[in-house]
């Protein structure tokens, strides 16, 4: 009994000097990581972490659903799509072809109206938030400085970046995109309760437009901006130009630093649905027109989904580019292989979301998956009667 309470006494004292030292040399986001990831057996965040943060909603309008093709589900995954499916954790996939969804599949009980994290893929939205507030005259243009809202921004360059910058991940910004080390300012935003302080402790240490370099970072900027210039949190921002007007079927939950009044982690964290987020590649493929109505700019719809360097052909702004089957197509991405991939060519979309993301090499942008999600898809359209 002596030896318990000693023991607990001892461990008591260990864990508030830790406490204390993390405080100390302001690492204590550590212990948010550690509560809502870590102590559950993940190494980094997870599709239904979004439960455990404070969330602001995207409030739905009135719903459109997607038109249902009449040989829905007739042709069954293939076995490379199924063994993919399986050894990389997917929980959804969606073929939709002439805008109508053509396969479904749902796995590990998700469904249709199942909510998960977009993670990177918000990155695509936040762009496209961009260029509405341009379109509604809130911001002037893609050569807007930052430092018009953000004079206090840091470093060498640091009057010289554009939103246009930021939205093409060309910011400049000294920041470390390494999501599995928990030192790192990615780690940091993802965790922080003061986002704002941290991404205006940043600096311009390279000179911007100059060449792409992919910054989480950057897009939290952009949304910071955004919600300055509009005046308005960005998760209603986007419920009135695009869920609403797009008929989303579910209200969505975006991530915030902290609440009531945080802002969004705008880098990441829509927690969604595969149909719902394929809107948006819909959106992008009908030139910004919705209903015959043009909710988003066709000539920023067109520059986003053309590589603004050339040396640099595998991003526009907010989106991935690539020429696969010699068909040019643009996708959403996210962390751990989430995607909306769209083929306008073929009138056709493809969203996968699921738990783990294929192999990333240095020598291919484009992680192996997505050669799968996509290859696999064609096979099994071949097969349509």
């Amino acid at each position: 009994m002596k030896f318990l309470k000693k023991f607990l006494i001892w461990f008591t004292v260990v864990l508030a000097s830790i406490i204390i030292i993390m405080y100390i040399f302001d690492v204590d986001y550590l212990l948010r990581a550690v509560r809502t990831i870590y102590f559950k057996g993940y190494t980094t965040a997870f599709l239904e972490d979004y439960k455990d943060f404070p969330n602001r909603e995207i409030k739905k309008g009135t719903a459109q659903p997607w038109a249902i093709a009449k040989d829905y589900n007739a042709v069954p995954a293939t076995p490379e799509l199924a063994k993919t499916h399986k050894e990389l954790q997917t929980v959804a996939y969606l073929i939709i072809k002439n805008d109508s969804i053509w396969h479904e599949s749902y796995f590990d009980g998700y469904g249709k109206d199942s909510k998960s994290n977009s993670f990177s893929m918000a990155k695509s939205i936040v762009s496209a938030s961009l260029g509405k507030a341009i379109m509604d005259g809130k911001i002037k243009s893609l050569d807007q400085k930052v430092s018009d809202f953000f004079p206090e921004m840091q470093g060498k360059y640091a009057k010289d970046v554009t939103v246009g910058d930021l939205s093409s991940m060309a910011s400049g910004l000294n920041w470390d995109e390494h999501y599995y080390s928990p030192f790192s300012i990615v780690t940091r935003a993802y965790f922080d309760s003061d986002l704002k302080k941290v991404i205006l402790g940043l600096k311009v240490t390279e000179q911007p437009g100059k060449k792409f370099v992919y910054l989480s970072g950057a897009t939290e900027l952009l949304a910071m901006v955004i919600e300055k210039a509009t005046g308005e949190y960005l998760s209603d921002y986007v419920s009135k130009n695009f869920w609403q007007p797009m008929g989303a079927e579910n209200d969505a939950l975006w991530q915030l630093d902290h609440e009531p009044d945080g802002i969004e982690k705008a880098f990441c964290c829509i927690a969604s649905n595969a149909r719902d987020f394929a809107r948006f590649g819909k959106l992008y493929k009908q030139h910004g027109k919705w209903n015959g109505k043009q909710i988003l700019d066709s000539t920023f719809v067109a520059k986003s989904i053309t590589p603004r360097f050339t040396d640099a052909p595998e991003y526009g702004y907010g989106w991935w580019l690539h020429t696969y089957l010699g068909k040019k197509m643009y996708y959403m991405r996210g962390h751990l292989g989430q995607f909306v991939i769209v083929v306008p060519e073929d009138n056709l979309i493809i969203v996968r979301l699921g738990h783990l993301k294929g192999l990333q090499t240095e020598t291919d942008p484009h992680s192996n998956d997505f050669y799968v999600y996509v290859g696999e898809a064609y096979k099994m359209l071949e097969k349509r009667k």
